[in-house]
């Protein structure tokens, strides 16, 4: 598909944005939920990511929905740069498929929701989530969806910093496919269904 065709399809496209640090020493990192989780929606679509033409991020687009049935059209994102710089990469796809912030979806880790829980919301502050605060910068708002995939705090002393860039645990990783696939099942929901709907059925 040509990307003069990309940006077709104008007010009606949805962004779901995996946050994540790019790169293979990040991937199984905490920090690195959002892409996981971006990566079984592209799965679910049944494409491979690749380049878009500004060269910041990786995308996949089609539609999420059961067979038959399709839902409206969509765009799954990945930046290619570092969590702090990405809201300008999301920026200029949000400008080229002109989409406004309410049909954004951020897919990230939070530390103040338990491990194995979520929360949907629409906008809100970036409680020092990096990936937020470039976000929040480049848009001119927080009015953005966020699907909040739990983490839990650091045990101990250990720095946040080094808990969201460390691996997960043994015991975690078992369970990491469970939520990611929740995760994924609350973007369609949310794209679906709407916000109200998917916060009954989702939020923990």
């Amino acid at each position: 598909m040509s990307d003069r065709a990309e940006g077709a399809d104008g007010p009606g496209v949805w962004l779901v944005v995996g946050l994540g640090n790019p790169g293979p020493s990040y991937s199984g990192h905490r920090h690195n939920i959002g892409y996981l989780v971006a990566e079984e929606l592209a799965s679910r679509m049944g494409s491979g990511f690749r380049a878009h033409k500004s060269g910041r991020a990786d995308v996949v687009e089609g539609r999420l929905g059961a067979p038959g049935t399709p839902g409206p059209r969509v765009v799954i994102a990945k930046a290619r740069c570092y969590m702090n710089e990405s809201g300008g990469a999301i920026k200029a796809l949000t400008t080229f498929y002109k989409v406004p912030p309410t049909r954004v979806i951020a897919i990230h880790d939070e530390l103040d929701i338990p491990f194995g829980t979520m929360r949907i919301k629409l906008g809100g502050g970036d409680n020092g989530h990096n990936g937020l605060k470039s976000l929040r910068s480049s848009f001119g708002t927080g009015d953005f969806n966020r699907v909040r995939v739990g983490i839990g705090r650091p045990p101990g002393r250990q720095e946040v910093a080094d808990f969201v860039l460390s691996n997960y645990s043994a015991t975690e990783r078992k369970e990491i496919p469970f939520q990611v696939d929740a995760a994924a099942d609350a973007v369609e929901t949310l794209i679906a269904e709407g916000l109200e709907r998917t916060q009954q059925k989702f939020n923990s």
